[in-house]
């Protein structure tokens, strides 16, 4: 009659194991996870903020497309991408301090490039514009390089 209560204990022992080594199983697989999605959710962010950079001055140079509405400018020391509003006012993009800014005001107004509003986090911008191609190059706060190739359509016949 001893046997029995030994064998109980050693049933109850088993069973405290195995659900010991199933928790170490679910926390290590959990863990794993959790570090795959952290990576995961880094990789898309920055992808995002790389292309929303390049989007943002693809959309405000579309919003600008008009006869002489766009240009390369500087301001300051800073190379600047000018968009012309037709009533006097001027829009001008540009990358200062690490910071791609944007910058509304009349187009004799005299400001400096420390006067614009910080947009998002951008290294440094390159601007080209030869024959109503403009040509932005976006180098964002890992490093990576963006380029944008835009036709200007401004003139163009058929179009809105």
């Amino acid at each position: 009659m001893k046997r029995r209560p030994i064998q109980h204990h050693m049933d109850g022992l088993i069973a405290l194991l195995l659900f010991g080594v199933f928790a170490a199983c679910v926390l290590a697989v959990l863990l794993t996870g959790a570090s795959a999605y952290r990576r995961l959710v880094q990789r898309d962010q920055t992808a995002y903020e790389r292309r929303t950079c390049a989007q943002y001055i693809a959309t405000r140079v579309r919003q600008s497309d008009s006869l002489d509405g766009v240009s390369v400018s500087r301001l300051g020391d800073v190379p600047a991408l000018s968009l012309a509003h037709g009533d006097g006012y001027l829009t001008q993009v540009y990358c200062y301090n690490g910071c791609l800014m944007e910058l509304y005001a009349a187009e004799d107004a005299g400001l400096a490039p420390e006067d614009g509003e910080p947009i998002m986090d951008a290294e440094d911008l390159e601007l080209s514009l030869e024959d109503s191609l403009l040509t932005v190059s976006v180098t964002g706060p890992d490093g990576a390089r963006d380029t944008l190739r835009l036709s200007l359509r401004s003139g163009e016949e058929g179009g809105l």
